[in-house]
């Protein structure tokens, strides 16, 4: 089963990063504002960058290294995609 971790465009214009093993159907919890605390006060989201995993742990690792990077770098890498 593949894994996911993306990036979420907020409407405040943040950007959110989390991982899931369902990536249509996370975004679409996310914005029946039953994801992340973070989430559900910024909704509506749209998914703007992914990447596909093997396993959880890449995905996981991957989600902590993109919560590392500034936000100039996440736009960067979404316009790259």
């Amino acid at each position: 089963m593949p894994y996911f971790v993306y990036l979420l465009e907020c409407r405040d214009e943040s950007l959110y990063c989390g991982y899931t093993n369902s990536l249509m159907k996370r975004v679409e919890i996310h914005n029946k504002g039953k994801g992340a605390k973070y989430t559900q006060k910024r909704r509506p989201v749209n998914l703007v960058y992914f990447e596909e995993f093997e396993s959880k742990s890449g995905a996981m690792k991957r989600e902590n290294e993109l919560k590392s990077l500034s936000r100039q770098k996440k736009l960067k890498l979404i316009k790259m995609r």
